[in-house]
């Protein structure tokens, strides 16, 4: 391995770290999912994994091709920065609808008190949650959500921005090996830094008592997924 290499692996970790942390498209909507869905680790874990291939993966494959035509990194960049934009108006669009669809869920199961009276004449009355006595129903229907595969979609758009200049180094000097060790160091990096943030905040979130505005996750979940969407687009995150 040349010195060159070596720098541009510890190059391609570092910007694949911070451009991670920085961007909270790559972690929050996992965050929000996994507590408002009630998701299990196992399927949080997967569900991050199978989405940050898909966000990698999607700008390998277009430096791949970009290099392989000839394209200028201008070009590249152009399609990446259209990748970009488009994936963030998904995220506002699948958090406004969740936003809606969560507010609606909850105004359905708001809390309402029902008064029993009984043979022997005293009366009384309780809290009364229509979710809580067809909990069953919604879990099965959470197993066949849509959700990881809209995620998918959404993040297999979004791109890698700082990949595509790391990678014309090796490919410049028909460097394959290089090529592959620094396209690998930069996922691995990518990937494992999303799901290490996903699991650090799911289990700080933990300790933080969300019991009363329960009924309001999902729309809250939405919101947040939507802000997310528009300061991208905003910010330039």
């Amino acid at each position: 391995m040349t010195k060159e290499i070596e720098i541009l692996l510890i190059t391609a970790a570092s910007i694949a770290f911070f451009h991670t942390v920085f961007g909270p498209d790559h972690y929050l909507p996992f965050i929000i999912m996994a507590k408002t869905g009630k998701w299990s680790k196992i399927k949080t874990f997967w569900v991050t994994i199978f989405c940050g291939i898909g966000h990698v993966g999607g700008s390998v494959i277009l430096g791949i091709i970009g290099i392989a035509t000839g394209l200028a990194i201008s070009k590249i960049n152009f399609i990446e920065s259209w990748r970009g934009d488009l994936a963030a108006w998904l995220l506002v669009a699948y958090g406004f609808v969740y936003f809606v669809w969560g507010l609606k869920r909850a105004y359905k199961n708001k809390p309402h008190k029902h008064i029993h009276v009984h043979e022997e004449g005293t009366i009384h009355e309780h809290d009364h949650i229509h979710k809580k006595e067809h909990s069953h129903i919604h879990r099965e229907a959470k197993s066949k959500t849509l959700t990881p595969w809209i995620l998918f979609l959404i993040f297999g758009l979004g791109p890698c921005e700082p990949l595509i200049p790391i990678l014309m180094y090796p490919a410049a000097r028909n460097n394959t090996p290089g090529l592959l060790i620094v396209t690998i160091i930069f996922s691995i990096i990518t990937i494992s830094t999303m799901v290490s943030l996903v699991f650090l905040t799911l289990w700080g979130i933990y300790f933080l008592p969300f019991q009363k505005m329960e009924r309001f996750n999902h729309a809250i979940g939405g919101a947040a997924i939507c802000l997310t969407g528009l300061f991208i687009i905003l910010l330039g995150l």
